[in-house]
């Protein structure tokens, strides 16, 4: 009996490596939500059939049920109470569904997922989704370990199956929910706050996260450093000798005095006895030691100070190389290699490489060394490099980061950098001075290091006892300066000093508090905290400095490290945090007005803000229109916020009112050549008329655990309104042929007329040049499609006789089917010229056997 053996990898990549190795290049691939790999093999010493196919990250999220997803109705108090349920991360790619068809006929399953605590998460994702593990039991479910997708690497973890670490995906189930938990209640709380107070915050969302807040805290920290900081004059005494032609400025031992009339007083002892003398010389000879393996954290800090990328940027790129099999797995905490690594495999491959084959092929020859041992964490192996590549084939920024680490590892193994220290003394006038020389002796790592190198200087020869005459004394005044804003760099190496997130999230962290508009990334990479950033963690030290210590998080990370090692209950860890946060919320809560105090002081209110664009539905007074993030309406006399869609303009559509609540229309346009233009009524898009608007259009409800603002983003266009003459029913043509939605006339898009997609971003270009374009009652008879009604320019019109009004379906009428052209995205193409006789994309080929489907009629919705 043939065994059959379904594979999961953790990207489309690595199914790719690990299926091209097993299979010597002979297999089959097919598509589905991802690729799937099949051929024939041996698997526990009988004859197996093999699929190997992957995820894409994780199967599911946590996030709250939709009962607790309207902002207006759940208090965030509730929230740390609320269950917690696990949804596909991406429904639309059907991964749930694809694992649970491959698994069908298969009774092993080989988890081929990163070798982390996220990987191991996911782990449990596919045995739950492929139910193996229910049909057969666990002995039937097997966890690969390796560390790069090198056909070594890959038939080692073959032949070295174990057992997926269940401990280790328990702990990230627990950091999952006591961060969403906790991250949502205080932001929901804080955004509804202060966003119903003041304008000018230009952030869409005011965000609090158990590992975010304390990353802003080391910033706002440094900032108030700087801005507290008072500086102070110095004065710093330099005499000068020339010597064997060289002239030489000597230090003082001192170093500086704050006194100016002291630091005069010794000038002019040091002036009137004018000759100093050799004291002491001293010889010393000295190394740079080679550095220790190359680990994630270090590489983020590299790749921010040395390399100009910011940390999500680097790992980004890191796992490019890693997936296409340049680099060994680039998430580690590990700078020891395992004893058994193969350095001399490793420094082989990189022999012949145009750039430093030749120095490896000299330390081949004369003999590598070991790197230092470093510290094992007991995950993966230092980041190494694993085939060699150029600029080429791997473009310039990520062969600026492959180069990097393959010059990190050579260095590991080449000798320590020598030099010899020079340090010679002086006395003059009852003062001691000095001067250094350094000279390097064997140039070790730091030869394919040059960054690392030691600086030279040379000093002539000096006699002790000599007596040399001084040319000039300075003394050079200066003050004290402040520290520098911190850099990433240095942002990641306190984040890892306090436990602040892991090196997987670390570059999200940062990324976070980016976007949220808290710090802005300036000149060296350095975090400037904007005005929001630094009032927030004013705020939470003035009501709880716990909240933006790193503290908690530390003992939450500790927590869950005993949780990955099977000594603690996640259970009771995740109750025990959730409780102490909750606690601390509701006197966040009571004490709100303290933090309420600072922003007062530093922001608009409502009030002073915007400008007047349309009229209220209730007291049809004129709203203001406040453009900073997040884009919203405020009624001054209602007291009343509308949230508004982000990233594009608004401006009022033609003061036309909505027929449901008496609200003026506004439209809505994205930016762009190509950005859709829709018309919405700010009550509706924020207050969905129709129970269920938001599952019947897959409009997400903000408010949510993801997403945030309090907005349901419903415009006119997914509006089921029968009567109103700007709902989909009204302007809904037909069946989109890229998704599940409504293609709907844009009504302020002439000249140059077309069709919106109400769900994707497809766009049907109709007549250009037409005076005028518009629905009609009617329906083709053929395929339900609306008639649309065309009114053509008479210079350019394509009817016979110089006609110009023309009705007819953009399916089936011949001559309207050859005037409309699709687009998609950035690309562009013709779609409709043919006749084909395909089904569902391919709904717009004419012909009475592709008619659309009915239940793809936009009257359906």
């Amino acid at each position: 009996m043939v065994r059959k053996v379904l594979m999961v990898a953790e990207k489309p990549s690595i199914a790719l490596s690990i299926a091209t190795v097993l299979s010597g290049g002979q297999m089959s691939t097919r598509r589905g939500s991802t690729e799937i790999h099949e051929f024939d093999g041996n698997f526990l010493r009988a004859h197996a059939h093999f699929k190997v196919t992957s995820v894409i990250g994780h199967v599911f999220s946590v996030d709250f049920p939709a009962t607790y997803q309207d902002w207006a109705v759940t208090d965030p108090l509730d929230l740390f109470d609320a269950p917690t349920l696990k949804i596909e991360s991406n429904p639309k790619a059907h991964i749930r569904r694809h694992l649970s068809q491959e698994a069908r006929d298969c009774s092993y399953l080989v988890l081929w997922l990163d070798c982390d605590r996220e990987g191991e998460n996911i782990c449990f994702e596919v045995i739950e989704c492929s139910g193996i593990h229910l049909k057969k039991g666990a002995r039937n479910v097997f966890r690969a370990r390796f560390s790069s997708v090198t056909e070594q690497d890959i038939f080692k973890a073959m032949d070295n199956l174990g057992q997926p670490n269940e401990n280790e995906a328990l702990a990230v189930d627990a950091r999952q929910e006591i961060d969403l938990k906790v991250g949502v209640a205080f932001t929901r709380f804080q955004t509804a706050f202060f966003q119903g107070k003041y304008g000018n915050l230009d952030s869409r969302v005011i965000s609090y996260g158990p590992c975010q807040t304390p990353t802003l805290g080391f910033c706002v920290q440094r900032y108030l450093r700087i801005t507290t900081f008072k500086p102070e004059k110095l004065w710093v005494l330099h005499p000068y000798i020339i010597h064997k032609g060289y002239e030489i400025k000597l230090e003082w031992e001192r170093e500086r005095l704050f006194d100016f009339d002291v630091a005069m007083m010794f000038q002019k002892l040091v002036a009137e006895d004018g000759t100093v003398v050799v004291d002491n010389i001293f010889e010393k000879q000295e190394h740079k030691s080679r550095p220790s393996g190359l680990n994630t954290v270090n590489l983020l800090k590299v790749g921010s100070s040395a390399l100009g990328f910011g940390p999500q940027t680097t790992m980004q790129l890191a796992e490019r190389l890693y997936t296409q099999g340049f680099i060994s797995y680039p998430r580690t905490e590990s700078t020891a290699y395992p004893s058994s690594f193969d350095f001399r495999g490793a420094l082989e491959v990189q022999k012949h490489n145009p750039h430093w084959g030749g120095y490896v092929q000299t330390l081949l020859a004369d003999g590598y060394v070991k790197p230092y041992s470093g510290t094992d964490a007991g995950d993966h192996p230092p980041i190494t490099p694993m085939r060699s590549a150029n600029e080429e084939m791997l473009g310039k920024d990520a062969w600026k980061l492959y180069q990097y680490v393959c010059q990190h590892f050579i260095a590991t193994l080449s000798p320590d950098c020598k030099y010899v220290r020079t340090r010679v003394q002086f006395s003059i006038g009852g003062e001691s001075f000095y001067c250094t020389g350094q000279q390097v002796i064997a140039k070790g790592f730091t030869a394919i290091t040059p960054w690392l190198a030691i600086s030279e200087k040379n000093l002539p020869e000096f006699t002790r006892g000599n007596k040399i005459e001084v040319s000039k004394v300075e003394l050079d005044e200066g003050s004290t300066t402040p520290p520098d804003y911190l850099s990433e760099s240095e942002l990641i190496s306190l984040m890892e000093k306090h436990g602040i997130g892991t090196d997987a999230s670390i570059p999200v962290h940062i990324n976070n508090i980016c976007e949220r508009n808290y710090v802005q990334v300036q000149a060296g990479r350095r975090l400037v905290p904007t005005a929001l950033g630094i009032t927030l963690i004013r705020g939470y030290q003035c009501i709880d400095p716990d909240l933006c210590l790193p503290d908690i998080r530390s003992f939450i990370e500790h927590q869950i490290t005993l949780i990955s090692k099977g000594q603690a209950d996640h259970s009771l860890v995740v109750k025990h945090v959730i409780q102490q946060f909750k606690q601390k919320f509701i006197y966040f809560v009571k004490q709100i007005e303290d933090m309420d105090v600072l922003f007062e002081a530093q922001f608009s209110p409502l009030s002073d803000s915007g400008r007047a664009l349309s009229k209220c539905g209730k007291c049809l007074r004129y709203m203001k229109y406040i453009a900073p993030q997040p884009p919203r309406l405020y009624c001054g006399t209602c007291e009343e916020v509308y949230y508004l869609p982000p990233n594009g303009s608004i401006k009022l559509y033609k003061e036309l009112s909505c027929p449901l609540d008496n609200f003026e229309l506004l439209i809505f346009s994205m930016p762009g050549p190509e950005g859709k233009s829709f018309p919405l009524c700010p009550y509706c898009y924020n207050n969905p008329p129709f129970e269920g608007i938001d599952t019947l259009f897959g409009a997400t409800k903000a408010g949510s655990g993801k997403k945030t603002g309090k907005g349901a983003g419903m415009p006119c266009f997914l509006c089921p309104h029968p009567t109103c003459q700007h709902s989909v029913i009204a302007q809904g043509v037909c069946a989109c042929p890229e998704c599940s939605g409504t293609l709907v006339l844009d009504l302020i898009s002439a000249p140059k007329w077309r069709l919106c997609c109400n769900l994707c971003n497809c766009l049907i270009f109709l007549p250009q040049g037409a005076h005028r374009i518009s629905t009609t009652p009617k329906h083709c008879p053929e395929c339900d499609s609306t008639i649309i009604e065309v009114d053509f320019n008479k210079n350019s019109t394509p009817l016979k006789d110089g006609a110009t009004l023309h009705a007819g379906c953009i399916l089936c009428d011949e001559l309207l089917h050859s005037l409309i052209e699709m687009k998609h995205g950035k690309s562009s193409f013709k779609r409709f010229a043919g006749r084909g006789r395909g089904r569902g994309r391919g709904a717009f080929s004419r012909g009475r056997g592709n008619k659309l489907d009915p239940k793809m009629s936009f009257r359906d919705f």
